[in-house]
């Protein structure tokens, strides 16, 4: 395909992308035109074959192909509805898969779509990494703010260390810290915190915050004992959510290191600066 079509493909494509509440659409009868169809019938075919790609993939169809009635002008001043959709980049990219392969414009689609969704894709993975980064960090800060107050109730730091391990313990269902270092194969100088996802690590810091805001809040709650029953009792009602949301803390598998993604997004930044 010459690189004059090529360029002229692009930014047909790219003119017609439509953007409502930050996503990303396209309208079928505009990209009948963009794929070279000249009758609707035909390409409705093409749309019901990329439907039952979705299905077939366990993706639900509609998520990413949206009924929509448009009206244009008719002769004489009338009025008529058609039928259209609103199709994500992922349903365009199941389209081209069925469309012609014999016309040009299917050929760039189906390269152009799968690029993008790849690029979609990266972009998602990345915010979920920060996301996990952040995460980790609000729970440091959790656990510094848990510690000093433990610490004007009168628990040193040892004591601290087997406040969190009977947290750990009520959270992960009858797992202490060490425990879930081994199911996870965590090293042991390093903390559990740093190989859990997302969800787990929120949970742990969740419980974190109920137990400063309760023990600054109650007098009665000093010494180490109580405030063990209490981070007990807190980390417990979390794990009940997280059940009843249909998550298992101790079943999940470790993620990545945290210290691993920090060093990779740093390095990867770096080079984005670089405009390498």
């Amino acid at each position: 395909m010459e690189r004059e079509i090529i360029l002229k493909l692009h930014k047909n494509f790219e003119d017609c992308v439509h953007n409502k509440d930050g996503i990303e659409f396209w309208y079928a009868r505009e990209l009948q035109n963009l794929l070279g169809y000249d009758e609707w019938r035909n390409f409705e075919l093409v749309i019901k074959k990329g439907k039952s790609a979705c299905e077939n993939v366990g993706q639900k169809i509609t998520d990413h192909f949206v009924d929509v009635n448009k009206t244009i002008a008719m002769p004489k001043g009338a009025q008529k509805e058609i039928q259209d959709f609103m199709l994500t980049r992922y349903a365009c990219y199941l389209i081209a898969q069925n469309g012609d392969p014999r016309k040009e414009e299917i050929a760039f689609a189906m390269t152009y779509f799968a690029v993008q969704t790849r690029k979609q894709e990266i972009i998602e993975k990345r915010l979920s990494e920060i996301e996990r980064i952040r995460a980790r960090e609000k729970l440091t800060v959790s656990e510094k703010v848990l510690s000093g107050v433990l610490f004007e109730r009168g628990v040193d730091q040892q004591g601290f260390a087997r406040i969190k391990s009977k947290g750990d313990e009520a959270l992960f269902g009858g797992h202490n810290t060490k425990q879930m270092k081994t199911k996870l194969g965590v090293p042991t100088k390093r903390a559990l915190a740093d190989f859990l996802p997302s969800v787990t690590i929120k949970a742990k810091d969740f419980a974190n915050e109920l137990t400063s805001f309760n023990v600054k809040r109650d007098s009665r709650l000093a010494g180490e004992k109580p405030i063990t029953g209490e981070h007990i009792k807190n980390n417990k009602n979390v794990r009940e959510a997280m059940i009843k949301g249909g998550v298992v803390p101790e079943n999940l598998p470790p993620d990545e290191d945290v210290k691993k993604l920090e060093r990779k997004l740093k390095s990867e930044n770096k080079k984005l600066l670089k405009g390498k």
